[in-house]
């Protein structure tokens, strides 16, 4: 893979970018300072990238009961299972932003079991796992358990739905060789 390629395919960028792909890039350099690997990948087909943000953002950013500290949390939990290098790297950075704590965005990365963790974090985070490992085993048992700590219908369907596309792109990610970009590695330390 060349030093500065997102992935280890050929898949060049679209050059140039539409307008308003080059100022959501411009907001990303500017607000981060840099622009994610994950985005530059995707970068090749306008509809692929359009389609991958526009879920990213729904599910991430977008109204929801679970805080965005609590969706990055099953973002390292899942990409922990499966074992997926970028998401590891740039969500656990995430965690470690959102909760002002590195040892936990660390615990998360490596083992979430050992965070201190409250009940409602603990049955979510178990969900999520569980779903990683043996979706088709899903019972009513697991979706009262997430209700027996106070998460409502709604909030299940968002942690099953945060927790399918991090499947989703962990896929994607491994398979195309994702490389994280270098500043998530030192981020909020």
């Amino acid at each position: 893979m060349a030093h500065d390629a997102p992935t280890a395919l050929n898949l060049p960028m679209v050059d140039p970018l539409p307008e308003d792909t080059q100022k959501y890039f411009d907001v990303c350099q500017e607000k981060l300072g840099m622009v994610p690997n994950v985005l530059q990948a995707y970068a090749f087909d306008m509809d692929k990238l359009n389609a991958f943000t526009a879920m990213y953002n729904d599910l991430m950013l977008g109204a929801s009961k679970l805080s965005k500290l609590e969706r990055e949390m099953i973002a390292v939990v899942v990409s922990s299972v499966n074992k997926c290098y970028y998401c590891l790297t740039a969500h656990g950075a995430a965690v470690r932003q959102l909760s002002g704590n590195p040892i936990l965005g660390e615990q998360m990365v490596m083992n979430w079991r050992v965070a201190d963790l409250d009940a409602r974090q603990t049955a979510m985070l178990a969900f999520a796992e569980h779903l990683t490992v043996a979706s088709a085993k899903t019972t009513e048992a697991d979706r009262q358990a997430l209700r027996d700590v106070g998460f409502s219908d709604r909030d299940i369907f968002d942690i099953a739905s945060v927790t399918g596309f991090f499947n989703m792109t962990n896929r994607v990610a491994s398979a195309t060789e994702m490389k994280p970009n270098d500043g998530y590695h030192a981020q909020f330390r």
